[in-house]
């Protein structure tokens, strides 16, 4: 168990971001698609310091103001396919003078008439770039070489997260080697160089010290099954949408955390300035703050069927003021002394909702430490339940609860996972404590008679209504966008149920256990006994639409 939070560190001053290119390049090897990496020489002060890179760096002003004549391809191209206004072909002779640079590989070609450019001249014009005897543009113009900008196809785009001294605002881009050249590491920022399949390079991920950005690039491109139909496919891509990971604290240290990762949207909440302050998991008995009204913190019950553990939220208009409660949790005294810890003024108020065990059965022991008002609605079925549970203000669909100046409650009857499920709406921060009506990462568990998907889908679409920013879960961080995480969960309770139609159609029938392999094919096994309680809510919403009918222990599709 561990205190409140302090305050967040203080900022400091914004790094601005550089603009940066890097180029990943491919060759057909023996056993596939083999990619170019190097390794950064050993520097104080530099994150990626003996790390395994690709070529590339920051801009420079003579990589811009080059001609089609010169690199291949007019700006105005370059500069749409990267969605800039001007400026994108920048970014492509950076790339190309960076790996020249750092590895000795020249994308170009003869000005007048074809083939390679010879690997002297490679060579000579490398070496006389890095002592700086002329620009590249000049080198070129004197070797009658043109730049093979159009060679290189547009990958990513990442941004370095906040927070970090030094930003980089990078374009990767991906292009075959050049045929009769050899990588040579300068020496100086690359030492020395290796030709690896992608899928080997992430099994040496840890001992080769990867980037976050290096790594995930190799996650991309591993499926490639040769460069050309890489390249093409990567020249598919229709939109390339900025990726800026955030650097979070947790058990195993600062890391940078990813879009793609169920906390990235509470950490930009919580810390856009990247302070380094928020956390990455969900740690049983720490405080986190999440708005100015609203604090969480998670029972240690971490399973399966909980995931890291219940969310029990507290909310008060502001510190020092009356504290109400959503969810307690499961009765554990650990946890209610995490609670009492947390509470940023008096717990006046204990809202529930709903009476699964992991969820309500705090709310006595904390009642009897705080002497709380207990909010909610009472059981309605006994199997699964918290039948102690009664509150002393029993809550209905609409009813609005102050708590405070500025800060106020509005319940939302939402049945489908349990008869008497409540939502409750914080309107000021148009924020929704979800309970299990929406989890993150896993759909909720409907089990009859209690539970019914007729009434969650119904109750889902009715949230479709409400003006909010942010769903709250029982289980899970913040999650953003709610209107599109709802209609995903209707989409896919939509598609299963399509898919039980399906399974009964071409088995012609049959029981619950003979059903499961077949509709949840795409489940773990293990998971399959609690999967067959949401089969049975699906087969009973199609049998109540006239879609399924039940014959003994049998289940058929109804014929129209």
């Amino acid at each position: 168990m561990t205190s409140n939070e302090h305050s967040p560190p203080a900022a400091a001053p914004a790094a601005l971001p550089r603009p940066a290119s890097t180029l990943v390049l491919l060759r057909d090897g023996a056993q596939g698609v083999e990619v170019l990496l190097l390794r950064r020489a050993e520097r104080a002060g530099d994150r990626s310091s003996g790390a395994w890179v690709f070529p590339g760096g920051t801009l420079d002003a003579a990589d811009r103001g080059w001609s089609a004549a010169e690199a291949g391809l007019d700006d105005a191209a370059a500069s749409a396919r990267l969605g800039v206004e001007s400026g994108g072909l920048a970014y492509c002779v950076a790339a190309i003078r960076e790996c020249l640079e750092e590895c000795g590989v020249l994308l170009a070609a003869p000005v007048a008439g074809a083939g390679a450019v010879p690997a002297g001249t490679v060579a000579a014009l490398q070496a006389a770039l890095r002592r700086g005897e002329a620009d590249l543009r000049t080198l070129c113009r004197q070797s009658g070489l043109r730049l093979d900008a159009p060679g290189l196809a547009y990958h990513s785009h990442w941004l370095t997260p906040p927070g970090l001294p030094r930003r980089f605002d990078t374009r990767f881009f991906v292009a075959a080697m050049p045929p009769g050249q050899q990588a040579a590491p300068d020496g100086a920022e690359m030492l020395e160089h290796v030709w690896l399949r992608p899928a080997d390079a992430l099994e040496r991920a840890d001992a080769m010290r990867l980037p976050n950005p290096t790594r995930r690039t190799l996650e991309a491109i591993a499926g490639f099954v040769s460069v050309e139909t890489g390249l093409a496919q990567v020249r598919a891509l229709r939109e390339i949408r900025l990726t800026m990971p955030r650097m979070a604290d947790g058990p195993r240290g600062p890391r940078p955390v990813h879009p793609d990762e169920p906390c990235y949207a509470e950490i930009a909440r919580i810390d856009p300035q990247g302070r380094g302050h928020a956390r990455y998991a969900l740690e049983p008995g720490r405080v986190v703050r999440l708005s100015q009204r609203v604090w969480r913190v998670t029972a240690p019950n971490g399973s399966a069927m909980t995931g890291p553990g219940t969310n029990t939220y507290l909310l008060a208009a502001g510190p020092g003021q009356d504290c109400a409660v959503i969810d307690p949790g499961p009765a554990d005294e650990a946890h209610v002394e995490a609670i009492l810890a947390a509470a940023p003024g008096p717990v006046r108020r204990i809202f529930v909702t709903h009476t699964h065990r992991d969820h309500s059965p705090a709310a006595q022991s904390l009642k009897a430490r705080t002497g709380a008002e207990l909010l909610g609605m009472a059981a309605l079925h006994e199997e699964w339940q918290d039948l102690g549970f009664v509150p002393e203000r029993p809550l209905r669909h609409g009813d609005r609860v102050p708590l405070g100046e500025g800060a106020t409650l509005r319940v939302l009857h939402t049945p489908g996972h349990a008869a008497n499920h409540l939502c409750y709406l914080l309107e000021e921060e148009r924020t929704l404590f979800t309970g299990d009506h929406v989890m993150q990462g896993s759909t909720v568990v409907i089990s009859p008679p209690d539970g019914d998907m007729g009434a969650y889908l119904a109750s889902l679409e009715a949230l479709l209504g409400e003006a909010l920013d942010w769903l709250a879960p029982g289980h899970g961080f913040l999650i953003a966008e709610p209107e599109r995480a709802l209609r995903r969960l209707i989409r896919h309770r939509r598609t299963r149920e399509a898919k039980v139609l399906r399974v009964l159609e071409e088995l012609g029938g049959g029981a619950l256990d003979a059903l499961l392999p077949r509709v949840y094919d795409d489940v773990p096994p293990a998971l399959h006994p609690v999967a067959r309680r949401s089969l049975a809510a699906h087969l009973l919403w199609l049998e109540a639409q006239g879609r399924a009918l039940q014959r003994g222990p049998d289940w058929f599709a109804a014929r129209g």
